[in-house]
């Protein structure tokens, strides 16, 4: 076998372990027409009533096979629920945002990670009664770019085809702030019609497709969360052009979310929940290698890829390495490839929502023109639980990106 027929193998491998759900009741052609968002609004609005997903104690989680859900996972894994005197059944993974929202909005599970602009875009624009409780995980993704090109800045991404993984997502909002830096102007469109050498074309595209899309030079570069990355470089020949860590310091990713009448009927239950994804982050945050490792299909196998995959996407950050490409050029910020620090800050969380406002999406973003970052910011999440938790469990503090001296806030810092 060469070794282009075991990359396409190792490629086919990595589309059939993660794909399945994603092209369920034809979703990815929503995607690629924008009607995703259309369809999940319609979704939403005929739901009002179905805001807590049980009447029972039992922990139901959803999750995507990506690191971002780790803390919940090793929240399982290591026996925090049951510590708690929670009764938790095992993780249910869904291959797809829209197919977790879905499953979330209709009472399946009482316990998810969103990406941190979905439940935004849940709450002001579908009137859906989600409540963030805590971060997920900070930084944990990254612009790789194909071995085609010869792409070496985000100003080279000028008349290239790039793919999201939502259109309310991070990714997107990091992106586009990073092309806009560089004279870049995002655009939506077909990737048949013509694009100017100044414009970037962005589609959403499904992570486990995006590897193979990359080695077939159907898209010129992907922004994703890991395992993707990691699935690129080993896989499909990537070449990582930044991490957004590096450019946005220690941004949110990913939140744990619940329904907001479980918090008002079951005050104790939420915050036996919150103690435990707290533990898990702490947990994770110490113990990388492990957990990579806990989590991979040679461990746990909450997550179908390999361990090396997994171990790579949470440790490997050399400096030297990603520094002479210039994919890493804050070492001195002190990140992790990816980290897992809980508290929400609202700095951060309003910042999202102006930054939301400049970043072009598909489908009607109106919503957004009225919002206040800073009542968003309170009403969307419920800092008390997470606040208890950390205080129980003060090993929080140990993370380098907490100030121990001032825990609580921070300043956000940008820089291309």
């Amino acid at each position: 076998m060469t070794d282009d027929d075991l990359r396409r193998a190792e490629l086919e491998w990595a589309r059939a372990a993660y794909a399945h759900d994603y092209s369920r009741r034809g979703a990815l052609g929503l995607l690629g027409k924008g009607g995703m968002l259309a369809g999940l609004s319609g979704l939403l609005s005929s739901l009002p009533q179905m805001s807590y997903a049980q009447e029972d104690e039992v922990v139901r989680i959803g999750y995507l096979p990506i690191t971002d859900a780790t803390a919940l996972l090793v929240a399982h894994a290591n026996g925090y629920f049951a510590d708690e005197g929670l009764e938790a059944e095992d993780p249910t993974l869904i291959r797809g945002w829209a197919p977790l929202i879905e499953s979330f909005v209709a009472n399946r599970f009482n316990l998810v990670h969103f990406l941190n602009p979905i439940p935004i875009w849940m709450r002001y624009n579908n009137n859906f009664p989600v409540k963030v409780l805590a971060w997920a995980h900070t930084n944990g993704s990254g612009v790789v770019v194909g071995e085609h090109t010869d792409i070496t800045d985000f100003a080279g991404l000028g008349g290239k085809q790039v793919a999201v993984p939502f259109w309310y997502s991070m990714h997107n909002i990091v992106l586009q702030y990073a092309l806009r830096q560089s004279g870049i102007t995002p655009v939506i469109q077909d990737q048949s019609a013509p694009l100017a050498p100044n414009e970037c074309n962005l589609m959403v595209m499904p992570p486990p497709e995006m590897p193979p899309a990359l080695a077939a030079r159907s898209i010129d570069a992907y922004i994703v969360a890991e395992p993707f990355n990691a699935l690129g470089e080993v896989m499909a020949g990537a070449r990582m052009l930044r991490f957004t860590g590096d450019i946005w310091k220690n941004h949110p990713c990913c939140v744990v979310a619940t329904h907001e009448e479980a918090i008002t009927a079951r005050p104790e239950w939420v915050q036996a929940v919150t103690n435990a994804v707290v533990r898990g982050a702490i947990y994770a945050s110490q113990n990388k290698a492990e957990v990579a490792r806990m989590i991979s299909r040679d461990g746990r196998g909450y997550l179908p890829a390999p361990a090396e995959v997994v171990e790579r996407a949470m440790t490997h950050y050399d400096g030297v390495e990603y520094g002479e490409t210039g994919a890493l050029t804050h070492g001195d910020w002190g990140n992790g490839r990816i980290d897992f620090q809980p508290w929400p800050y609202p700095s951060a969380d309003a910042l999202t929502v102006t930054y939301l406002r400049e970043t072009v999406v598909s489908g009607d973003a109106a919503f957004l023109a009225d919002l206040d970052p800073a009542f968003v910011s309170e009403d969307l999440v419920d800092r008390s639980f997470v606040r208890n938790a950390v205080e129980s469990f003060p090993e929080w503090l140990d993370d380098p990106s907490v100030n121990p001296g001032n825990p609580f806030e921070r300043e956000e810092v940008l820089a291309l």
